[in-house]
């Protein structure tokens, strides 16, 4: 008998070891088993240098399209011979906007005496390759260069809890939204378009046609209580696609899309987020925010009224996958942040909400709230899907839908 009970317990533990892992629910960030955990003593990637052959920018001063090629370390103007709106939208969702609002030739003698290290043009046997285009010129044959304006995103108004963090004032984050399913706040989402939202997959793929007409998404709120004030400004649901990848066990691909049926009216408290750079990279420890109407203890299944924000540094894949934290478990589409002591930290009924990181004055947004071993643990942070790594994915279902 005693054999018999050893063998059974050490099978229990193999079962508990190899076999159970955390796993994010409908709505949810699960709750795993509480336990003590040491610190972890690794440190973050040394960043790498980057190698990228050709690097982009809108000058702020004159909307200029500025690039520099590898080798040379002067910003240069881009000259308008064979220019097309094409290649316009490509640098835009390159640099992380939607798409291209408008472009237009600018008479070298218009542009001032700053531009004198010569300029960038595209190659007579271009194909759309973004990064071999280009070739160095020391003048532009029409005498004009481009300038370009892209969808206008990540930006705040200036206007006068996830764990561990505090309140949030309206149109502090005017791209949050609050996914309600059957009258009940289920999801937070991002404005990314004036129809489209992002949210995490895990939020909505049990759900298909017709149940697509049960969803409403309230934007330009900070308080749940508000929704029941005026129940008639949320807008109705098209279309729910959740990323084919999506893995419900791994919480690998954990990205989805919401189309609405009306376009949101942009305002002061509704405004749209932008997306990543493509290939861009944040250091751990990068500060960034988090924000949603998620439980504000992990024993308390109490969604609060007010929507609630925090700071959480990001967390470098090679640390956040060590033995001490999520032990390989963390994929090349998934990012961490938080705190190893834990403390600050989304939970549920954040899944599906922000996780943005402010560059060049814009907000970007970086993450997708996903999962996690309970919520505020020590060296068990927030896990996000990363979406600079859906970027492809989320502009091909935007054109095609």
């Amino acid at each position: 008998m005693g054999i018999l009970s050893g063998l059974a317990v050490g099978v229990w533990l193999l079962v508990v070891k190899f076999f159970i892992k955390p796993m994010a629910s409908q709505g949810s960030v699960e709750f795993g088993d509480t336990k003590e955990t040491s610190f972890c003593n690794i440190t973050d990637d040394i960043p790498v240098p980057d190698h990228k052959k050709v690097f982009y920018r809108i000058s702020s001063e004159n909307s200029l399209l500025e690039i520099q090629l590898e080798k040379l370390q002067s910003w240069l103007p881009v000259c308008y011979e064979r220019w097309n709106a094409s290649l316009g939208n490509s640098i835009c969702r390159h640099l992380g906007y939607l798409r291209l609002t408008k472009h237009k030739g600018v008479n070298l003698t218009d542009i001032g005496p700053n531009y004198t290290d010569g300029f960038v043009q595209i190659n007579a046997d271009a194909k759309n390759d973004l990064k071999n285009i280009w070739q160095f010129r020391g003048s532009c044959v029409t005498g004009k260069v481009i300038a370009l304006k892209c969808f206008d995103c990540g930006t705040r108004a200036k206007l006068p809890r996830i764990i561990g963090g505090t309140e949030a004032n309206l149109g502090r984050w005017p791209w949050q939204v609050s996914l309600y399913q059957s009258s009940k706040h289920i999801c937070g989402g991002s404005i990314i378009t004036n129809q489209w939202i992002v949210t995490a997959a895990h939020c909505v793929h049990n759900y298909r046609l017709p149940q697509v007409s049960s969803w409403i998404v309230y934007a330009g709120i900070v308080t749940q209580s508000s929704v029941k004030l005026e129940e008639n400004s949320g807008y109705s649901v098209e279309k729910i696609i959740y990323n084919e990848k999506y893995h419900h066990r791994s919480h690998d691909n954990d990205i989805a899309l919401m189309k609405l049926k009306l376009p949101l009216n942009f305002t002061d408290t509704v405004r749209p987020v932008c997306l990543p750079q493509y290939e861009e990279e944040f250091a751990g420890g990068t500060r960034c925010w988090i924000s949603g109407w998620g439980h504000t203890r992990p024993d308390d299944a109490h969604i609060p009224d007010m929507l609630k924000e925090a700071s959480v540094p990001l967390i470098s894949t090679k640390k956040c996958n060590s033995s001490c934290m999520y032990n390989g478990e963390i994929t090349p589409r998934m990012l961490c942040a938080g705190y190893p002591e834990g403390n600050i930290d989304a939970c549920q009924g954040d899944s599906g909400g922000p996780l943005v990181c402010q560059d060049e004055n814009v907000w970007r947004l970086i993450g997708v709230v996903s999962w996690g071993t309970g919520c505020a643990e020590p060296n068990h942070p927030g896990v996000y899907a990363k979406v600079s790594e859906f970027l492809d994915w989320i502009y091909e279902i935007i054109e095609s839908y």
